[in-house]
């Protein structure tokens, strides 16, 4: 017991993205964003190759942000979206070299397909920034700069929260991860594997299986590790984000498990994770902001074609623990 894409095709899409965008006020950027300056007279073409749009709430929210500092800059954004399809970000990043733009930004499908796209947009002299997902480490010296969550560090602060409860008590927990290859998933699984290891080795890690970042497949998931380590055993659960703890109190609930009397932690703090923490089914969460995201992909992206490359390569999102002490801030409120 505790303590207390739019989806649009290569061809056509600044119009349609405009057509959807324009209007959208940008996100406030005055906390860790970058500076912003006035665009000049000059006009910048830009492929943004992305996973996702607004059929996921993260897109939603996301894509407003970065269309109206685009609009602000000069920036004519053509906005893809491969629904995490490694192929399909692959055939988008030909189209996009093969139209010569003056930079790509991209957020990877799957981190570790992405080097013949960084490779072709280097051979054509096409400088490419990186947004939401960092690229693996040994392709980053074929793009420019990233933007976006410290992604490590969001699991080291949710392994964080979960040693301040656990107190020191020998507990065993499930983890639910995000998609399999995919450098957010990959990154936080290691900040937050790391952290428990360093910082409070009394806590186990019984099973850990992939979710998908989706709440259906991660109720799955529990479910699957409950029934092979045994509920007895189980005193937590760390997911990667929260549309998969969602799900994991769910199968908890499932089994008559009261999530409340389960040590469990997130990252996110998004409007299912948030009422959760407000309730007490969720310990703790790590806030994520999408419109911070979306905006400075393209300031980030400004910089570089202004011959201002950041230094250093990394502009990290703010991030901030989120529990029942916070969750009302309206400084964290969710966004996505």
């Amino acid at each position: 017991m505790r303590n207390t894409r739019i989806t649009f095709s290569a061809i056509g899409l600044v119009a349609a993205a405009g057509l959807v965008l324009s209007g959208c006020a940008a996100a406030d950027s005055s906390d860790g964003g970058t500076d912003g300056a006035g665009a000049g007279d000059e006009t910048f073409e830009v492929y943004a190759l992305l996973p996702q749009g607004t059929d996921q709430p993260y897109g939603t929210t996301y894509l407003p942000p970065m269309q109206a500092a685009a609009d602000e800059l000069g920036i004519n954004l053509t906005i893809t979206n491969s629904q995490y399809d490694a192929d399909q970000q692959a055939s988008e990043c030909e189209v996009a070299v093969a139209a010569q733009p003056d930079l790509i930004i991209l957020w990877p499908a799957v981190g570790d397909t992405v080097r013949p796209c960084l490779a072709a947009a280097n051979a054509a002299g096409i400088p490419v920034t990186v947004t939401n997902s960092d690229v693996n480490p040994e392709d980053q010296d074929l793009t420019e700069a990233y933007s976006g969550p410290d992604t490590y560090g969001q699991g080291v602060s949710s392994a964080e929260i979960m040693c301040e409860l656990v107190d020191g008590e020998e507990v065993g927990i499930l983890v639910v991860n995000g998609l399999t290859g995919n450098s957010t998933a990959i990154n936080r699984n290691a900040g937050f594997v790391d952290t428990i290891e360093a910082n409070c080795p009394n806590v186990t890690i019984l099973a850990e299986q992939p979710g998908n970042w989706n709440k259906d497949d991660s109720q799955i998931a529990v479910s699957e590790m409950l029934t092979a380590v045994g509920p007895e055993n189980v005193q937590g659960i760390y997911a990667a984000d929260d549309t998969m703890v969602a799900g994991a109190i769910d199968a908890l609930k499932a089994r008559g498990i009261d999530p409340a009397s389960l040590y469990i932690t997130s990252i996110g703090n998004t409007f299912l994770g948030n009422p959760l923490v407000v309730s007490g089914e969720l310990d703790g969460t790590v806030f994520q902001s999408s419109s911070w995201d979306g905006e400075n992909a393209v300031r980030v992206a400004y910089d570089v074609l202004t011959g201002n490359t950041p230094s250093p390569r990394e502009l990290f999102m703010p991030s901030v623990k989120v529990t029942a002490d916070n969750a009302d801030d309206p400084s964290v409120a969710p966004e996505w």
